[in-house]
């Protein structure tokens, strides 16, 4: 392999992990969404399931403390891949937001559009 077959493959693998932390943290949502409206289906009390509830909601929790670890992961490796001077390189999405360079760019969305 070549390097920049090695750098697209792992700047593939950094992505496909950032997309399975985020359908992880969906799916996690849709879940206590369920919790909720099944709740409310059958009738029951607002303290049926509670503790059930509570760990679903915690591993929101722990998926969204990975997803700032695999957010933060990609930005040392920006650093790594620039300090060794292998140039540019992009895989996934290619209008990226340089966040953790600068904070105020993560404000400023711009792939989201208004929805009537």
């Amino acid at each position: 392999m070549d390097r920049t077959e090695v750098v697209t493959s792992v700047a593939g693998d950094l992505h496909s992990t950032e997309l399975a932390i985020d359908a992880a943290i969906t799916r996690a949502t849709t879940l206590v969404q369920s919790f909720i409206g099944a709740r409310a289906a059958l009738s029951l009390s607002p303290v049926s399931g509670t503790m059930s509830q509570a760990k679903a909601m915690e591993t929101i929790a722990a998926l969204s403390a990975a997803r700032e670890a695999i957010v933060a992961c990609h930005a040392e490796l920006q650093k790594d891949h620039r300090r060794l001077g292998y140039g540019t390189y992009a895989a996934g999405p290619i209008a990226k937001p340089d966040d953790w360079l600068d904070p105020q760019s993560a404000l400023t969305p711009t792939h989201l559009h208004r929805v009537a």
